[in-house]
């Protein structure tokens, strides 16, 4: 008889966790990073150490060579399996591995080609095998390695890159988690990327973004797989509702753009909302006006919100309409901002309790 669904997503996943067997096939959790430098391999290592401490058999089967003394001092603690390699390159010694069949495998790099003559092309092939074998690995990656979404990101970078991994495997980890450092700390810990103007910065929030839907994408095809499994119909949505708050200076492309791609990715829903200010400019009111023109051709819904609190209107109106994320722009020099909102955004921020705020740069 079919269940029906009285729980939220989060507690299925939960029951999910619950019901993994050791005895069954290996189990695989992807680190994944949007920039160089945000701290991949170190709380990969730091998660292998907190293992160890606790009496399970770890083993490092991969390391990039570039170590700083934080994750240098971290590998003095761990066991290492060395990499087997030439001239022609290096690989992890996945005879050794499986033969030792550790609990948890630690293997950095997971996009790395393997040289010639090795049991599989490439280095994630080598942990699908591991997988395949029982052995839980914990594997890391930036959003740029991923083959599908390669071109997407060298147009934001210029740069690019020839290993790669599919995004199929990615989707297929039974964990995944984000390495979420600030932007700014991103550039700090990567010397060749430090910021010139706010372009980079921007660059860097737009990988955040990608890393950001992928990782949702992951845990909605593990929560869909449980509950076909177990014959759960499901009632409730899964799906993302986008909330794009628009005023006279918003950067509404942007805004708008960002939206579509979240709810396209996701099936979900774009709204696009104003809350009535009579007293604005009739110059504010025409740039205004074209705004929510646009918003229209895009083919989103279009709201005129009344009431005396900005934030109070835009919050009930969220909560009534389930939106996951909001979207509002800001700038510290435009009047009307400061005006009606002023300090008002950070209680924006503190009541929006289960819903994202996103806030954008405004045009002037």
């Amino acid at each position: 008889m079919e269940q029906t669904r009285t729980k939220r997503p989060e507690d299925f996943l939960r029951e999910a966790e619950a019901d993994q067997d050791d005895s069954r096939k290996g189990y695989l959790k992807i680190f994944l990073g949007y920039a160089s430098g945000v701290g991949k391999t170190f709380r990969m290592l730091d998660e292998a150490r907190r293992r160890s401490e606790r009496g399970q058999d770890v083993v490092i089967g991969a390391i990039q060579p570039r170590l700083t003394p934080e994750i240098r001092a971290l590998l003095q603690k761990l066991p290492v399996v060395p990499l087997k390699g030439d001239t022609g390159g290096s690989a992890i010694d996945l005879q050794a591995l499986l033969q030792r069949a550790p609990q948890v495998c630690f293997i950095d790099g997971l996009a790395y080609d393997n040289p010639p003559g090795s049991a599989n092309p490439t280095r994630w092939q080598d942990v699908r095998q591991m997988v395949e074998a029982g052995i839980k690995v914990v594997t890391s990656i930036n959003i740029q390695f991923i083959d599908e979404l390669r071109e997407q990101v060298e147009a934001i970078t210029g740069k690019h890159v020839t290993q790669t991994v599919p995004i199929s495997f990615v989707r297929s980890a039974d964990e995944i988690e984000i390495v979420d450092a600030p932007a700014l700390d991103a550039y700090e810990r990567a010397p060749e990327e430090q910021p010139a103007d706010q372009t980079h910065q921007r660059k860097l929030l737009m990988l955040r973004e990608m890393t950001l839907v992928l990782a949702a994408d992951v845990v909605d095809r593990q929560l869909t797989t449980y509950l076909d499994a177990h014959g759960v119909r499901q009632h409730f949505s899964t799906q993302e509702r986008i909330l794009v708050c628009l005023t006279s200076d918003s950067n509404a492309q942007e805004m708008i753009e960002t939206g579509q791609t979240i709810a396209r990715r996701f099936y979900g829903d774009l709204l696009v909302v104003n809350v009535d200010q009579p007293e604005i400019s009739s110059v504010e009111r025409a740039a205004l006006d074209e705004k929510l023109s646009r918003a229209r051709e895009s083919g989103a819904r279009v709201e005129i919100l009344q009431g005396r609190d900005p934030i109070d209107t835009i919050l009930d109106f969220a909560r009534t309409r389930s939106i996951t994320q909001i979207f509002v722009g800001h700038s510290r020099s435009s009047r009307f901002w400061s005006r009606v909102f002023g300090s008002k955004l950070d209680r924006l921020v503190r009541l929006s309790r289960g819903m994202d705020v996103r806030i954008f740069p405004n045009i002037r």
